[in-house]
């Protein structure tokens, strides 16, 4: 079994390090623990230092891309090299790694495809009272979207097996975390969250400027993947709205017809029917959005079976380069450093791999 531990990265080359040093080199369960990064589009030292701290894998993007593009691109690259399940972490070092081996242990035990760490934010020194609650008001939204238990939604450390990686794809520019929970919802991955712990802050978040606008984006970011899973739910709720809302005019306008003042009150007819014509309208978005769903779960099959094709024929990862770790040699950093041959060649199974090993 192989675990590959990914760090999505951009000009992280000061609190790298101390990720990487916090690592482990061995989990029970794995006869095999590697470290990929990667790099998205950084103008500093990131790439060198990875490298220098004992990095085995490392996929350099040409430029930022996001860190949902980023993810993506670790995800396809762990695949392609073989493992059997991979960990996300932060590259700030927000997550304490010595929870990697509770992380893993659901999907060793057959209990989940996907785990989430639970910051269990109410502890988190850092985060005001008010982001306290927003940030639980908005896990709250997302397990109801999802329909998951998962209690911190916008956590980055996170573990899948290989079945439940394959099937994910991120689309997002802003970020991985609430769209592959909405995805594995939808898509019947067992999910499961486990209680971690977090380390000190060591820098702001580069996400968003400001708490408000990290709200904002996340508000608008569940409401378009929501709709994307759910558009008849959706737009049909909306179209229902603005019907209720055209028959209030109308009402008025029947109790003054009535009473004999119809003439006086045209402009309610009128408002009514403007109100009407925008539920029509929206209740036909709604069926053009649930065809479109329809054409969505096609090209998430097409696109598995692309993929498990591709693992198939052995394609290398894209932008991929190898670390710079000697063979045999005991890792540099990293908790439980220990001997590790060269990485397997992309796409090499389980067993080739155990054949193989010295």
């Amino acid at each position: 079994m192989k675990l590959i531990i990914q760090i999505p990265c951009f000009n992280e080359e000061e609190t790298l390090p101390l990720t990487l040093a916090d690592l482990p080199r061995e989990v029970p369960g794995f006869s095999t623990v590697e470290w990929l990064v990667i790099d998205d589009g950084s103008v500093d030292r990131t790439v060198q230092v990875a490298r220098d701290h004992g990095v085995d894998h490392i996929v350099k993007l040409t430029n930022n891309k996001g860190l949902a593009a980023g993810f993506q691109a670790g995800l396809d690259a762990c695949l392609k090299l073989g493992a059997d399940v991979i960990v996300n972490t932060d590259a700030d070092n927000q997550y304490d790694a010595s929870y990697i081996p509770a992380l893993v242990q659901p999907i060793l035990g057959g209990e989940a495809d996907m785990v989430v760490g639970d910051r269990q934010v109410e502890k988190i020194e850092h985060f005001s009272p008010l982001k306290v609650r927003l940030q639980k008001l908005g896990s709250a939204v997302v397990r109801r979207a999802s329909e998951t238990d998962i209690a911190d939604a916008t956590s980055g450390f996170r573990a899948y097996n290989r079945e439940a990686a394959i099937q994910l794809a991120v689309v997002s520019r802003f970020t991985y975390t609430l769209e592959s929970l909405i995805q594995a919802g939808k898509l019947l991955v067992a999910t499961k969250h486990v209680p971690v712990d977090t380390n000190e802050k060591l820098r702001e978040s580069r996400l968003f400027p400001s708490m408000w606008a990290y709200v904002r984006r996340n508000t608008v970011s569940i409401f378009r993947i929501y709709a994307q899973y759910e558009p008849m739910r959706v737009f049909m709720t909306a179209a229902a709205i603005l019907f209720l809302l055209a028959c209030i005019p109308w009402l008025r306008y029947f109790v003054s017809w009535v009473q004999g003042e119809g003439a006086g009150h045209v402009q309610s007819l009128i408002f009514g029917g403007v109100l009407f014509m925008a539920s029509v309208t929206v209740g036909a978005i709604a069926v053009l959005g649930d065809l479109l769903h329809g054409q969505r779960i096609l090209t998430q099959r097409v696109f598995e079976r692309v993929r498990r094709i591709e693992l198939e024929l052995n394609i290398p990862p894209s932008h991929y380069e190898p670390g710079d770790r000697p063979t045999g040699q005991p890792a540099t950093t990293g908790a439980q450093a220990g001997p590790v041959p060269d990485p397997p060649a992309a796409g090499t199974t389980t067993d080739e791999r155990e054949a193989i090993r010295p």
